[in-house]
């Protein structure tokens, strides 16, 4: 027999059908609500540590990992003091539970990648971790709540870790569970405390409860938009943890997905809606637009996505460069590139950023011009703003309207002309003195 049909015989096709078959299971279809996501290795190659959790693990992706165990300990904690100002904690905690058990399987769409955990161990998992996170934000505002020893505010790392690891995009929960435990707390804060009150005024009683902050926030939440004020919580946490200021205030239009979407839901919004994402063009580095005659200076938008060109001066917003700007970057760029039909805007900054800045001389200019604070020696800023998009693909790059505009005026003759001139012949006093007189020498009569 011959070698090629001994090999045929031993080919088992009906074991291959069923192990294709396999393959294409049901159990591996990708729900459109996919919107957390593992980091792509071609990214995560870069930086690993801007990609995982420092302290805190939120949510399945790192979920039951040894480091994260001490941690869990405070996640419990400040879910019993969430649930305590509640006057029957076990029927809010059963209830919480319960409302989280309605949308177990709405939520696992959420997740691009196997999730281990029983349905049990999910959902008690993101009942845990969506009231640490709601727990943090209201001690974050209401600084009453926290206690003398409280584990996080007590600490100063234990808040630059949070400030880090709230902020990964394989670090998230839904946001539809962080608005149900905040409705379902804030209403049953409410409720119990208004029953309880009444009963003691009705009595005669000294009342048993006392007015604190999330105590009032539940009142007004009876006549506002609870989703609101959550999404105020999270704004006034970002902007003391990252030094970002958040606007505008209001929701987004848009469905948020979780708090790293809602962040950049917050940060576009700001900008300008008409940009032309079809060409590609580059902009000069900051000395080059300088030597070409154009002003670089502080632009005024809360967004510093905001960048704008008029008559020759480019104005861009503050950018605070801190421990955890890398971080926050990095995973808004990462959820760009995952997230599909996702409008690159931050990546397409980033690539700005990277055009602005060839040498240190780059980060000097734009840091006398305040648009950069820095922490960072001007050596290391370069290679920071040149790698934050690498390995990303942007089929619409955003922000080219305002380099076309940038690029014109710069090849016309004035500017030129009038930046060398200033360069060559008028950058010292006696330059200017030389100069004048020559003029005057050569169209005085002879």
């Amino acid at each position: 027999m011959a070698e090629n049909e001994v090999d045929s015989a031993a080919i088992d096709a009906e074991c291959l059908v069923h192990s294709i078959k396999a393959r294409m299971s049901p159990d591996l279809f990708m729900s459109p609500n996919r919107c957390i996501f593992k980091t792509p290795t071609i990214l995560r190659e870069l930086n690993e540590k801007a990609y995982v959790p420092d302290a805190f693990s939120i949510g399945p992706f790192h979920h039951g990992e040894p480091k994260f165990e001490e941690m869990e300990k405070i996640k419990s904690k400040y879910l019993q003091g969430l649930i305590s100002r509640s006057l029957l904690p076990d029927e809010m905690l059963t209830n919480l539970i319960n409302s989280i058990k309605d949308v177990e399987r709405e939520a696992r769409e959420f997740y691009a990648g196997p999730i281990v955990c029983s349905r049990d161990e999910f959902v008690e998992m993101l009942v845990i971790d969506g009231c640490f996170i709601i727990e943090l934000f209201c001690k974050q505002v209401f600084t009453e709540l926290r206690g003398d020893n409280d584990p996080i505010f007590s600490t100063a790392c234990m808040r630059q870790f949070l400030a880090h690891d709230l902020i990964l995009l394989e670090n998230q929960v839904p946001w539809i569970i962080l608005e149900r435990l905040f409705n379902l707390a804030m209403h049953l804060i409410d409720n119990n405390a208004r029953q309880f009150l009444a009963h003691d005024l009705l009595e005669n009683q000294e009342p048993r409860i006392k007015r604190d902050h999330l105590f009032n926030l539940a009142m007004d939440l009876t006549h506002n938009n609870a989703n609101a004020a959550l999404i105020g919580l999270v704004k006034s946490f970002v902007t003391k943890s990252l030094g970002i200021d958040l606007l505008p205030a209001h929701p987004p239009n848009q469905e948020i997905k979780h708090i790293l979407d809602l962040i950049r839901k917050l940060l576009v919004s700001s900008t300008r809606a008409d940009e032309d994402p079809t060409d590609w063009t580059t902009l000069p580095s900051a000395t080059s637009l300088v030597e070409a005659g154009v002003k670089i200076r502080k632009g005024e938008s809360k967004s510093f996505l905001d960048i704008k060109f008029d008559n020759g001066v480019l104005y861009i917003p503050q950018l605070e460069i801190q421990e955890t700007t890398e971080s926050f970057f990095r995973n808004i760029i990462s959820f760009e590139q995952c997230y599909p039909n996702c409008e690159p805007k931050f990546t397409s900054y980033a690539m700005l950023l990277d055009n602005l800045t060839n040498t240190s001389k780059d980060v000097d200019i734009l840091s006398e011009n305040e648009i950069i604070k820095n922490w960072l020696n001007p050596e290391d800023a370069v290679p920071f703003f040149n790698k934050l998009y690498y390995n990303t693909r942007v089929t619409k790059a955003y922000f080219q309207s305002l380099c076309k505009e940038v690029n014109e005026y710069c090849n016309r003759r004035w500017p030129k002309w009038r930046a060398v001139l200033v360069g060559k012949y008028f950058n010292t006093p006696w330059a200017v003195l030389s100069t004048v007189g020559a003029v005057i020498l050569l169209i005085s009569p002879s």
